[in-house]
């Protein structure tokens, strides 16, 4: 969830300074009379962030005919109507024990290059983004419909509680991003680390079926580096032709699950859970290679 949080804030300022840029033709002779260098810096000043309702929609649903991946066994339940997953209550602060040193949001420098030779131009992107406070009331699954008018989607009444009450901390994040060409291998590269790695409290995976009504409930998950308290952010993100194609986890990780319950948060834990040195790798090298794509 960090993760894309982080790009969504980081892709929303780049989409507003690319509209500014593409006002009033500029060369870096003209930005550096305007702004006293080359290239831009932006500084985003945000104490907090709200979010009331956020709704990802599926407009066709399951289909009745979906198998079971591997499989010609056939997915019960499928209506092929539109659903949606919501998440209420969303909340972003910054988390003061692994702020900017500018006391910034975000700070964001913005540089457009010729490339090799002057044949393979791109704009260059450099984001920094505070550490992040993250909460949120819940996360629910509900049906939609669409507007027979605008062909709008719209979430309707029927509802069930998928995640309760959620909060995550992460650290200061960077990222650098390159459009047009990408001499660096990828569209988007993020560095540096996640100071006193990712911590999720309170996370509660909830049955809400009529044999069901009880919670899977973890009471903190720290993730961090093998043999250090932060968390490496070593991603490569990039768009195929296929979809959105992330490398990540390319380090050694060590990952803590305190208080472990089932059924509610009445229950008695049955432990803490502990796993040391995490090693991912895929046919290419370090890491795991995750590709997002619609169907």
């Amino acid at each position: 969830m960090k993760l894309l949080s982080n790009l969504t804030l980081v892709a929303s300022a780049v989409l507003i300074s690319t509209h500014a840029m593409a006002l009033q033709q500029m060369d870096d002779a003209a930005l550096s009379a305007t702004t006293g260098q080359d290239g831009i810096s932006l500084g985003i000043g945000i104490s907090e962030i709200k979010i009331d309702k956020l709704h990802v929609f599926d407009g066709d649903g399951l289909s009745d005919q979906a198998t079971m991946p591997g499989s010609t066994a056939v997915i019960t339940g499928g209506t092929n109507g539109a659903g949606a997953i919501t998440i209420s209550n969303l909340k972003l602060t910054t988390n003061t024990a692994s702020a900017l040193a500018s006391g910034n949001f975000a700070d964001i420098t913005i540089d457009t290059d010729g490339g090799k030779d002057g044949k393979s131009p791109f704009i260059n992107i450099g984001a920094a983004v505070t550490g992040l406070n993250i909460e949120l009331d819940g996360v629910k699954v509900n049906n939609a419909t669409k507007d027979a008018t605008t062909s709008l989607m719209k979430v309707g009444e029927s509802e069930a509680v998928i995640l309760d009450q959620l909060s995550l901390k992460t650290g200061a994040t960077t990222a650098n991003i390159q459009l047009g060409n990408t001499p660096q291998g990828a569209m988007i590269k993020l560095d540096g680390s996640m100071i006193g790695g990712l911590e999720i409290n309170n996370l509660s995976l909830k049955d809400a079926s009529a044999g069901g009504g009880g919670s899977i409930i973890l009471g903190k998950i720290k993730v961090n580096d093998t043999d250090s308290g932060d968390l490496s952010l070593k991603t490569d993100v990039a768009v195929t032709t296929n979809g959105l194609k992330l490398t990540a986890l390319q380090n050694k990780t060590d990952v803590y699950v305190q208080s472990v319950k089932l059924g509610s948060t009445a229950s008695k834990s049955i432990g803490d859970i502990q796993v040391s040195g995490l090693q991912i790798s895929n046919a290419a090298g370090p890491g795991a290679t995750i590709t997002v794509s619609g169907h």
